[in-house]
């Protein structure tokens, strides 16, 4: 019993929080890098695209994968939401005019809980385009398949959509490049020795991920679209 009540102290305490959103973090973090990379495979062919998309959405762990990953973005989104709530409210001042100097808290940091939102806008809106957006049917050696190729090249063709795809991203880009060095630190790695290389690596992913997606829409809109 005293270690449960142990337990539940650590989830809803600050500490606790803090190392559950970098855990679904991390996670998260994982996820990008593994969508983004076969994603690239539509600057090359729309044959090898379909088919790596046919191949992921035939396999029966799509559905188990889908659940985790659910959990786990919404797990990030209730524990960030509900830690910003928390210190917003422990506050005992308030202050009309923003610290300066060295206490000052970065913007990026400041606004978390706002570039979670606009990624949460983000995702669901990519999930009804592209998800469940119009059905396309293309045939590759006798077997036929969604032709995603075709709708993404739809989609990415109109000015507009690209525009608010990309302003998506450059906030996803913020999100990731504090994000990741924070979740790290938050689980303990967190030494003077490592830090600079924690801002280097989380600078280079951030890059790398908003670089990779940001390739597929400016690729189709520029090169691809009719």
């Amino acid at each position: 019993m005293q270690n449960v009540s142990r337990k539940m102290g650590w989830l809803t305490s600050s500490v606790g929080r803090k190392q559950l959103i970098g855990v679904t973090g991390l996670g998260l973090c994982g996820f990008l890098v593994a969508h983004m990379a076969p994603n690239m495979l539509i600057l090359f062919s729309a044959e090898m695209y379909n088919k790596y998309s046919h191949a992921l959405i035939s396999n029966p762990l799509i559905y188990a994968a889908e659940v985790g990953l659910l959990l786990l973005f919404l797990g990030h989104l209730v524990f960030a939401l509900r830690l910003s709530w928390m210190n917003w409210r422990a506050r005992d001042t308030r202050y009309a005019v923003m610290s300066n100097g060295p206490k000052r808290t970065a913007w990026a940091q400041r606004s978390l809980w706002a570039q979670g939102l606009v990624i949460l806008v983000f995702v669901i809106l990519h999930l009804i385009t592209f998800k469940y957006g119009t059905h396309y049917s293309v045939t590759y050696d006798g077997v036929e398949m969604r032709d995603l190729h075709k709708l993404v090249v739809e989609v990415f063709s109109e000015p507009a959509y690209v525009i608010w795809y990309v302003v998506a991203l450059f906030v996803l880009f913020f999100h990731l490049r504090h994000g990741l060095g924070s979740s790290l630190q938050t689980l303990g790695i967190n030494h003077p020795r490592y830090n600079c290389a924690i801002k280097v690596a989380s600078w280079a992913y951030a890059v790398i991920v908003v670089g990779g997606f940001l390739s597929q829409p400016i690729y189709v809109y520029l090169l691809q679209r009719g």
